[in-house]
């Protein structure tokens, strides 16, 4: 979800696809439930595969969710999920987050999830979600935030991949701790309210960190970001693999357990 040349710091690899697909609306937008109506007509910017958007789809049975991302072949899968959900109310479309191609006000409810975290200009996005959004509507962004992350027990090469995270984030021209800044983002982006609140994920279980741990030792030398790594001379091969490894060994840890804090807004136009 990028204008220019700004490139999705994980890419569409399959470790990647496998974490966005386990993301539902209540494990990943729970706060909005509730302000939600049956007859909303909702925009999901930033959609990927569409397992949150679907979510949207079966809470306004009455209303209309559409969701856009940058990248076509995403998409595609989040198409195929809307029809084995038998959603018929929900559609997908190719957008950029920065020029969206629907008038002022189309929309009750405008949502974004870990999408601001990867943007050059988060507030210029806010600004657009804000433009689409109607007087009435509000938009909801939740964010999550690398250096708040913590975990069990103490780990030299899970601090060392944060630290590698967070340089090669912001050398994408992104900002890893997204979180903290969420509520000043949008505020800066213009809107009259901003309702701020917060949540956590937690990777406790044996199944939970095999998941976890999994998906980062794959990312770390498979995916997008080890080009950008790599590429960025911020670290060499040899230190993605070293890192990875680092991973495994922290999944198979007795006790070992992942945290996650996200930030949450509402906003009103």
């Amino acid at each position: 979800m990028n204008s220019g040349g700004h490139r999705y710091l994980h890419g569409h690899h399959d470790a990647v696809l496998r974490s966005h697909r386990r993301r539902t609306i209540e494990t990943s937008a729970a706060y909005v439930i509730p302000r939600l109506q049956s007859d909303s007509d909702v925009l999901d910017a930033g959609c990927g595969p569409g397992s949150i958007t679907v979510g949207f789809a079966a809470q306004v049975p009455n209303g209309s969710v559409i969701g856009i991302d940058s990248e076509p072949s995403v998409l595609d899968e989040a198409r195929s999920l809307a029809e084995a959900e038998g959603r018929t109310n929900l559609t997908f479309e190719v957008g950029d987050i920065y020029r969206m191609g629907f008038e002022a006000e189309r929309f009750d409810v405008v949502h974004v999830h870990n999408v601001l975290q990867h943007l050059d200009d988060p507030v210029a996005a806010l600004g657009e979600m804000r433009r689409v959004c109607r007087k009435q509507g509000f938009v909801a962004a939740r964010e999550s935030d690398y250096g708040a992350m913590f975990w069990y027990p103490e780990s030299e090469a899970l601090a060392e991949w944060r630290a590698l995270y967070r340089k090669v984030a912001r050398s994408a021209g992104g900002e890893p701790d997204a979180g903290r800044h969420l509520a000043a983002w949008a505020r800066s982006a213009g809107f009259s309210g901003v309702e701020a609140s917060a949540s956590c994920s937690c990777y406790a279980t044996a199944e939970e960190k095999q998941w976890w741990g999994g998906l980062w030792a794959e990312r770390i030398v498979q995916s997008r970001f080890a080009e950008q790594a790599a590429g960025g001379h911020l670290a060499a091969t040899e230190d993605l693999e070293r890192l990875a490894e680092g991973w495994q060994e922290w999944v198979t840890t007795p006790d070992a357990c992942f945290f996650i804090p996200h930030a949450e807004v509402i906003c009103t136009p």
